[in-house]
């Protein structure tokens, strides 16, 4: 079990744990887990972190198939700018691979936005801790567990 499964389960959150073999060459890992899953690609989010000031960090949670606006990520969470984070210090501060982050029972509490489309779904799909496994999960578990905000942050 990863700390994401464990977390869900602590708080008896509905999931259902979904695992594909990840291909070790491939550096697109939510589209990987989308087609290898044979999901909806708007339905399955990568969890993107970025940097709001200098050390400090937030995450967003969007499609895997768009881009996140760093301009709405930054209004989202009131501040001035935000640009993405180093790999090695999102890594860091959550604990988990890159390809592996789960919003979900990261080492450090950090603010967090939801895409508004994620509602569109009664579940979505985001990594549950490692290469090569997924969660489904409802959004409003999502905002409750990490107290995210719900704004539109992808393009």
């Amino acid at each position: 079990m990863t700390p994401a499964i464990n977390l869900l389960k602590k708080n008896r959150c509905d999931f259902k744990i979904h695992k594909y073999k990840h291909d070790p060459a491939n550096t697109n890992y939510g589209l990987e887990a989308a087609q290898a899953l044979g999901l909806n690609e708007n339905q399955v989010y990568k969890t993107l972190l970025v940097e709001l000031n200098p050390k400090e960090l937030a995450v967003g949670i969007i499609p895997v198939n768009k881009s996140m606006s760093l301009k709405n990520v930054a209004t989202a969470l009131k501040t001035k700018s935000a640009i993405m984070a180093n790999k090695d210090e999102a890594q860091k501060s959550t604990g988990y691979l890159l390809g592996g982050i789960s919003p979900f029972a990261q080492k450090k509490i950090l603010k967090t936005v939801l895409d508004e489309s994620a509602m569109n779904f009664e579940t979505i799909y985001v990594s549950g801790g490692r290469r090569g496994l997924d969660i489904e999960v409802k959004p409003s578990d999502i905002i409750t567990l990490l107290n995210a905000l719900n704004f539109e942050i992808a393009v």
